[in-house]
């Protein structure tokens, strides 16, 4: 069983950054893509960013493109966000999500998850 546990965030003034992780317990193949959905208030979940730990391959939605990346601790099994540039519109709740795929994962279908973290940003 995959566990995600997130940190970081927080709040920060537009313009800003921030930097989410988030950890992953008993990787498996099952976790081979991780990354961050969010989900604003009166919102759907959105998908943000995702990794995936065999190929390096990356995913950033359009919205954060060119001011969010991520970095990563194989020892550690850990991924990073990095958010810069932040707007307004980049206040969310973001949840660390994991599968087999990015592909998968974009499906919003039996992701791992973790607890989700609080990212606010003051115009």
């Amino acid at each position: 069983q995959v566990q995600l546990v997130e940190s970081g965030g927080g709040l920060a003034q537009a313009g800003g950054s921030l930097r989410l992780s988030c950890a992953a317990s008993g990787r498996t193949f099952s976790s081979n893509a991780m990354g961050w959905f969010r989900q604003a208030p009166g919102k759907e979940r959105e998908f943000v960013a995702a990794y995936t730990w065999i190929s390096g391959d990356t995913k950033f939605s359009d919205s954060v493109k060119g001011r969010f990346t991520i970095a990563i601790d194989n020892a550690k099994n850990t991924v990073y966000l990095q958010m810069n540039s932040l707007k307004s519109e980049d206040t969310a709740i973001y949840y660390c999500a994991a599968h087999s795929s990015i592909a998968n994962m974009l499906r919003d279908e039996n992701n791992y998850w973790g607890q989700g973290t609080q990212v606010t940003v003051s115009s």
